[in-house]
């Protein structure tokens, strides 16, 4: 299918299946999420000390000013978002919201997994499951990467950092 051309989405390919999504929206909405998230940050920082003390900066911070700057940063964007309210600028076309969302939801099942499998088995059957569908990779390949990169995180933070991640059944069993 074709894009619509550049500056489309005035409201006059309503009727098209392909019609494309408002940029208004999406962007309010991430960056009033992301407000709150800053908010949080801020608060939480405060509670555990965002100045200086005298062995140096206390555990709230840098993510004080971090927050601070996130907060700035959401602001802005819904500013300009309310100072171009009639503009009608396209975010994304139904077919894109579509290779969005098909993105999005095996990521939700993988966070959801987590918890169930745990990382390693999870992340095998994501990226088999990512290499399946949007890839062209044969299944020699697919099962190297697929099982290959949840050892070498293993190895990484387990082994190396003493990084304990979320286990699952599998791995309880196996005494990982």
């Amino acid at each position: 299918m074709a894009h619509p051309p550049e500056g489309a989405g005035d409201g006059a390919e309503a009727g098209t299946a392909d019609a494309p999504v408002s940029a208004r929206w999406p962007e309010l909405i991430v960056a009033g999420l992301l407000a709150a998230i800053a908010v949080l940050v801020i608060t939480d920082s405060q509670r555990v000390g965002a100045g200086w003390a005298d062995d140096g900066p206390r555990a709230g911070y840098f993510p004080f000013y971090i927050g601070l700057a996130l907060l700035g940063s959401s602001a802005w964007i819904i500013l300009g978002q309310l100072r171009r309210w009639a503009v009608l600028a396209p975010f994304a076309t139904r077919t894109e919201g579509g290779r969005v969302l098909s993105v999005l939801w095996p990521m939700v099942l993988y966070v959801a997994l987590i918890k169930v499998l745990g990382i390693y088995v999870a992340s095998a059957l994501l990226i088999a499951w990512f290499m399946t569908r949007h890839g062209e990779h044969g299944l020699a390949i697919r099962a190297a990467v697929a099982l290959g990169v949840p050892l070498v995180v293993y190895a990484v933070f387990e082994r190396w950092f003493l990084v304990p991640l979320p286990k699952g059944l599998l791995e309880t069993l196996l005494g990982l």
